[in-house]
């Protein structure tokens, strides 16, 4: 019943997200971590969690397993963006971290990410090890150590703390802050319910920067939306920005690790776009050099831009524990996906939609003009490039080599009159056109969708290349090919 998808353990509170199942996992982590552990002193954990129905308690209750197996753990104060937690891993030189989120899921699901010591998502092999330790502990009947809260508090063995300040502090060394206040920029930032709540308004409360924040009250429903950044959950702070005549909108997901944000003119600007204007800020106005990491279903414009600068460009498939490996192990200067989790050299190998909110304030600063004659500078010199996604919701799972396996035999020799160049099964299925279009299918590694991604040079074209691959899609899921 306990599954571990891309980005640790998620599933529908009340139905298999239950105390009980959530102490089998903690236990298992206890018991990998204990395993881990070579020093004299007793291990350390952080656990942090969301606004989600029951996240606190569910965190609480993660903390007694780890303190009935003699491990400390920082457990935070109030609810906190999983980035500034995976931040507070790393700096407390703790063996692990866990966040009890479902990060941009809807309501109904609450979550159990596994964070390593190193501040970002542990890797595919750790996640492993954990489901080998909670195999064995549900063979042998389901044994849980657990404290009472009170007694682990009173022996020192959970302590609680607020993990922003030295967050909010690290940001602030990445952040050219100054120019940021120069700017004066008017923002809404939208927390959309989330646990990103007051993050934009606390770190830029020292600039002359004019900020208001919608949806940063508690709302364990998230208002009847997914908590995701994206254009169709994002009216509100449409909305807001008009109202304010604000330069920017700036939209975090439930846990704050993805960013979307809104122009002067109400416009949406995707993850791809945050990306590549990041990507051109750090190397032409901050003269910095790397590695560029980007999954299979990010913008060619990053491809286009790495070429551009000499920079050697790496592409993985979807989730952020293949960039953060790269992280980890090269000089890598930038590394994002599709969905909004980004990060950049000298931050934790983490997607942070915080510190990229903030960097895209840097750019705007610096630029001194409006993010949409911003965005359309790149499209003149980088696109044309237009992207959209179709979620395709599936009555039925296949395991994902046989979608892939259905996939590759139905493909098509043209799609919207385009010839396919080349077939790629990194993650799914991605379908090359010569004139450099793309069709990407892939089962999500979190939620029972078929994701359809697709980039092309008109809107038009996107929504035809769409059209396909959902009705492709749809054959291959009811048994053709």
């Amino acid at each position: 019943m306990i599954e571990f998808g891309t980005d640790g353990w998620r599933a529908v509170i009340a139905d298999t997200f239950t105390f009980e199942n959530l102490r089998l996992v903690s236990q298992a982590v206890a018991d990998w971590v204990n395993k881990k552990h070579s020093g004299s002193n007793a291990p350390e954990v952080v656990v942090g969690y969301d606004t989600r129905f029951l996240s606190d308690r569910f965190a609480m209750d993660t903390a007694r397993v780890m303190a009935a197996n003699g491990i400390v753990t920082w457990l935070t104060r109030t609810d906190a963006p999983t980035p500034a937690v995976s931040f507070n891993v790393k700096h407390k030189a703790a063996n692990a971290g866990i966040v009890i989120t479902a990060s941009h899921n809807a309501p109904r699901y609450n979550g159990f990410k596994i964070k390593a010591a190193y501040g970002g998502a542990a890797t595919p092999a750790q996640h492993a090890e954990i489901e080998v330790e909670l195999a064995r502990i549900q063979n042998s009947g389901n044994q849980v150590n657990i404290m009472n809260y009170d007694e682990a508090v009173k022996q020192d063995l959970i302590i609680r703390f607020d993990p922003a300040w030295m967050y909010y502090q690290h940001l602030s060394e990445l952040i050219d802050m100054d120019t940021i206040s120069r700017a004066e920029l008017t923002v809404v930032a939208d927390a959309m319910w989330g646990s990103g709540r007051g993050s934009f308004t606390g770190i830029l409360s020292r600039t002359r920067t004019h900020i208001t924040e919608i949806r940063g009250l508690l709302n364990p429903g998230f208002g009847g939306i997914h908590p995701e950044p994206i254009l169709m959950h994002l009216n509100e702070l449409v909305a807001a920005v008009q109202r304010t005549q604000a330069g920017v909108g700036l939209a975090t997901d439930g846990d704050a690790d993805r960013i979307g944000a809104i122009d002067a003119d109400g416009t949406f600007i995707d993850p791809h776009h945050i990306f590549a204007l990041t990507l051109r800020h750090l190397v032409e106005n901050k003269d910095m050099r790397g590695d560029v990491v980007k999954t299979v279903s990010t913008t060619l414009m990053i491809d286009t831009l790495a070429e551009k600068y000499g920079l050697n460009l790496h592409e993985t498939p979807v989730g952020f524990n293949h960039i953060s490996d790269l992280m980890i192990t090269n000089d890598v200067l930038i590394g994002g996906e599709e969905s909004g989790g980004i990060s950049v050299r000298g931050h934790i190998p983490e997607g942070d939609g915080i510190l990229m909110g903030l960097l895209l304030l840097e750019v705007m600063a610096h630029a001194r003009a409006p993010l949409h004659e911003i965005v359309a500078d790149l499209q003149a010199n980088f696109g044309p490039a237009v992207y959209a996604r179709h979620d395709a919701k599936l009555a039925h799972k296949l395991p994902k080599k046989e979608v892939v396996r259905r996939l590759v035999n139905a493909a098509p020799s043209h799609i919207n009159g385009e010839t396919v160049a080349r077939v790629d099964t990194l993650d799914g299925v991605k379908f090359y056109m010569e004139d450099n279009s793309w069709l990407l299918i892939r089962p999500s590694g979190t939620e029972p969708v078929l994701r359809i991604y697709s980039e092309a040079h008109s809107h038009d074209a996107v929504k035809s290349m769409l059209e396909v691959g959902s009705e492709l899609g749809h054959r291959i899921m009811n048994g053709a090919g």
